[in-house]
């Protein structure tokens, strides 16, 4: 895994590469080379950090140049050796042992076709020197960022949007429409990016750029048709499909780790893991009992004792109880764009523990609950369907007011299930996308309409419908899977893929995803929605296959998040730094955001009538990005 950069026809290419390079060393710190290409009409500069995890030795060294073809690859390829087998029958002869060499011979021989072949994750840049022309590629499912931006006839890439910025930050300006994006979702979807002009290469795509200032683009790989073919196919054997996908993460010329919160996806990770693996140990976070109380949150960590007691692993705890105030700029620089969901800090913390260590990669069970329904979300925006059945006057006339004044703590204690009611009660009413959209965003249209300048709410509307397009963008004719595809095209990339590579890369540090992989991808949607949820049982199709190797305790066990105490941060340790900053800040100065409207969340969670501890953070983190965004020369238009 590592980081790459490089510029295409560009007059100062040499200075933004090594600039760019020097920003993203984080991703790679084992080895750094640019490659310089210069022709008559071809100019271009490829520049890589190496983090190494396949095929150590110095000959694996990137930009790797051969007979023509020269690659930069942030990736790993875990069928590189069946592919290499493959190409070594017809002749190909390889000099190193690792995949980016067989990444550049597939391309040789099959071209973009190559890309369907491919079982990982990656973003890279091919330059073929014969053609001139300069390709970028990323991986199906968008776990790898690629980041680009049209210029001087050319292109500027990188994996990181921090190093874009920091080499042309003075000629570039935020887009109004993304920060209200990144409000609304607390992320952003990979259809925006937070600086006007910069395009994220799509998931399953590649792209060309010819000497001639022209250029093309192609998907390979579509997870709504792939939803739709396997909806029509038979069902998968899911214990098998999981089983291998694990198996295929695991390969590496370093030790593996995984992450262990005690919850089903990181289990039975794990425990697959250490039965393919013996040498296989874990790491998990625990929290301080005050920030416990106050954020109502279980205790995961006495279910990770318990697996790695019952499987023989050793297990790494990790108090979660940082210095808040001083890493709140650390973390916004790190994610890049203004992602305000705290469980970015739990992964950088780990990974900085993990890599502390000597730990390189550690696998992870994200992807799961989006592909298999697994979320509250998801069984909620069910029950809300059925919820619609009683009678109106009971909903709105008795449920809805008695929900409506119910307190969120009492007594420095939170009311976990007060608060999950009053967000049931938000959506519970509404139409099948409608409600999924409210159900994990932020706010309805019309309270982050009020939120805003009133010269900014058309922004409002056309977030709304690019949603409602995005959802309803498939032929499934089931409510379940319907909710599962909108995840893995917006949840997933824009939020969990995104902040869990940025973290984990700050530490220098590789996370899998064995869940989020396109064979388990396409067996997830040959499972018809009624065997994911069941009455009141999330994920069902994924549990019933865990049986095979995991405790029921830990299968059927109350869902937990991977989140952090927020509420604890909020009214302690940030309550100077949401007076100074926020309400006192550049976004609430220049009219962007509405001083009153932004004051009465503060008021509302401090008095503890409303949970707003989140939306206070992300605001929070969107105020510390643009402040950050403007030391750096980037222009902040508020229109």
């Amino acid at each position: 895994m590592c980081g790459i950069a490089g510029c295409y026809q560009q007059h100062d290419g040499f200075a933004l590469a090594e600039a760019m390079s020097d920003r993203i060393a984080h991703r790679g710190p084992d080895a750094s080379r640019i490659y310089r290409f210069e022709e008559t009409d071809v100019s271009a500069q490829l520049a890589h950090r190496r983090l190494s995890i396949i095929d150590l030795s110095s000959a694996a060294d990137q930009p790797f140049s051969k007979q023509g073809l020269t690659i930069c690859y942030n990736g790993e390829l875990y069928n590189y050796k069946e592919l290499r087998a493959e190409l070594s029958r017809s002749g190909v002869h390889f000099r190193t042992h690792g995949d980016t060499e067989v990444v550049l011979e597939a391309w040789r021989r099959w071209g973009p076709d190559a890309l369907q072949r491919f079982r990982g994750m990656f973003a890279f840049a091919m330059l073929d020197e014969d053609s001139g022309s300069l390709y970028l590629a990323r991986d199906p499912l968008g776990i790898k960022p690629l980041y680009f931006l049209r210029r001087q006839g050319g292109v500027i890439f990188a994996s990181e949007l921090k190093a874009l910025v920091t080499a042309v930050g003075s000629e570039l300006r935020t887009e109004p429409g993304a920060l209200i994006a990144s409000m609304l979702y607390y992320w952003l979807p990979e259809q925006r990016c937070a600086i006007d002009g910069v395009e994220k290469l799509p998931p399953g795509s590649w792209a060309e750029f010819r000497p001639d200032g022209s250029s093309r683009h192609a998907t390979y790989w579509r997870v709504t048709e792939v939803a739709t073919e396997a909806a029509a196919g038979p069902r998968a054997d899911l214990r098998q499909v999981i089983e291998e996908s694990v198996a295929a993460h695991l390969v590496a010329d370093v030790p593996v780790s995984t992450f262990l919160s005690g919850g089903l996806d990181s289990s039975l990770v794990t425990v697959l893991a250490k039965q393919m693996d013996p040498g296989v140990d874990s790491y998990t976070i625990t929290f301080r009992a005050q920030d416990q109380k106050l954020e109502a949150m279980p205790d995961d960590a006495v279910y990770a004792r318990k697996l790695a007691q019952q499987f023989g692993i050793d297990l790494h705890e990790i108090e979660i109880a940082p210095d808040v105030v001083d890493l709140l700029p650390r973390i916004v620089d790190i994610l890049d764009e203004p992602i305000g969901d705290p469980a970015a800090i739990n992964t950088l913390l780990m990974c900085d523990t993990a890599r502390d260590a000597g730990v390189k990669v550690l696998l992870s069970g994200m992807g799961a609950d989006e592909l298999f329904g697994g979320y509250r979300k998801h069984l909620a925006c069910v029950m809300g369907a059925q919820y619609q059945r009683l009678p109106g006057a009971l909903r709105n006339g008795v449920v809805g007011p008695l929900v409506r004044r119910l307190p969120v703590t009492v007594n420095g204690r939170g009311l976990r299930y007060a608060r999950w009611a009053k967000r049931f009660e938000t959506f519970a009413n509404l139409p099948e996308e409608t409600a999924f959209r409210r159900s994990y965003t932020m706010y309805d249209g019309d309270q982050l309409a009020g939120l805003l300048s009133p010269d900014l709410e058309p922004y409002v509307g056309k977030l709304l419908a690019e949603h409602s397009d995005i959802y309803h963008d498939t032929t499934l004719d089931d409510h379940v899977n319907r909710m599962c595809l909108a995840d893995s095209r917006l949840f997933l990339p824009g939020l969990n893929l995104a902040y869990t590579d940025r973290s984990s890369m700050a530490a220098s540090t590789e996370v899998r995803t064995p869940f989020v992989d396109p064979i388990v991808a396409r067996a997830a949607f040959s499972i018809p929605g009624s065997e994911k949820i069941h009455r009141r049982v999330g994920k069902l199709a994924l549990k019933k296959a865990a049986e095979a190797w995991l405790p029921k305790e830990i299968i059927y066990r109350p869902k937990a998040s991977f989140s952090a105490p927020l509420r604890a941060w909020v009214r302690n340790d940030l309550r100077e730094l949401v007076d100074d900053v926020l309400l006192r800040g550049e976004l609430v100065g220049s009219g962007f955001l509405r001083q009153a409207a932004v004051q009465k969340l503060v008021d509302d969670e401090r008095a503890g009538r409303e949970d707003y501890s989140k939306q206070i953070w992300q605001l929070l983190t969107l105020e510390t990005w643009t402040r950050n965004m403007r030391s750096l020369g980037v222009t902040i238009t508020s229109l």
